[in-house]
């Protein structure tokens, strides 16, 4: 959703070679953004943020099911689970929408084709935003990986538990629970080294004043690149060659 509602917008801005501030109303140029680069700072910050807590209600979820499973299955329904995706972003919604209330303020980035909150050469009231933005992402990262983390010491403690002879039925779910477990260590991987760039660029711009857009181009292409190469990651683990190439590697080891 966050792809087919942005890319348009970058595509128009190099049709008509413009920026984003140009090419919306309001806008006269990059220290005053127009409407449109409001809107893309809004979509941007809102898609950066509502997918990181969808991926922790994941974690969440998986580490109940693995660790907890009588409180999973009592306390854990389908009516929660389908409440909790409009709920986060709801929430993450009315937190994004502060740079447009007055906290935090939004910013076109070279070379003219993307906006997001000001990241540095603000007064307190305009860095206030992205740093509460960074820590907040950060503590999402921390408890992602902490989760996912705990999941694959429950993953590997079933499989140990699985005998490793006798017939040849036995070593299936072996073998599944280690599929999911290489499967989890992968995307957490890959998700901590996304998310990492942009926090620390957020940091690094408010406390020390360090205004580099083309790093911070590279920190929002970091958190482009992990909702493009996840899905990826997790099609292409689970096609059939793929799990049988790392079952042989994982015997071998």
């Amino acid at each position: 959703l966050g792809k087919c509602l942005l890319s348009p917008i970058v595509l128009a801005a190099y049709a008509y070679n413009r920026s984003l501030s140009e090419l919306g109303p309001g806008g006269r140029g990059e220290d005053e953004p127009g409407v449109l680069c409001q809107l893309f700072a809004f979509l941007m910050a809102f898609f950066g943020l509502a997918p990181t807590l969808l991926l922790l209600a994941m974690a969440l979820e998986c580490w109940l099911s693995l660790g907890h499973p009588y409180f999973y299955r009592r306390h854990l329904t389908r009516r929660l689970g389908a409440t909790l995706g409009p709920a986060a972003a709801g929430l993450c919604a009315l937190f994004c929408a502060l740079p447009l209330l007055g906290f935090g303020a939004p910013m076109q980035y070279c070379p003219g084709t993307w906006c997001f909150i000001r990241m540095a050469g603000g007064g307190p009231r305009q860095l206030g935003f992205p740093v509460l933005y960074a820590s907040l992402m950060g503590l999402l990262v921390l408890a992602i990986v902490a989760c996912n983390v705990s999941s694959m010491r429950h993953l590997y403690g079933m499989a140990r538990r699985q005998p490793h002879r006798g017939v040849p039925p036995a070593a299936a779910p072996r073998m599944e629970e280690l599929d999911h477990l290489i499967l989890l260590g992968l995307m957490t991987v890959l998700f901590t080294v996304c998310s990492l760039p942009l926090i620390i660029r957020a940091y690094m711009g408010a406390f020390a004043s360090d205004i580099n857009e083309d790093a911070d181009l590279c920190a929002l292409r970091f958190l482009s690149v992990n909702s493009i190469v996840d899905p990826w990651v997790f099609i292409i683990f689970r096609t059939s060659v793929f799990r049988t190439f790392v079952r042989r590697v994982c015997r071998r080891l």
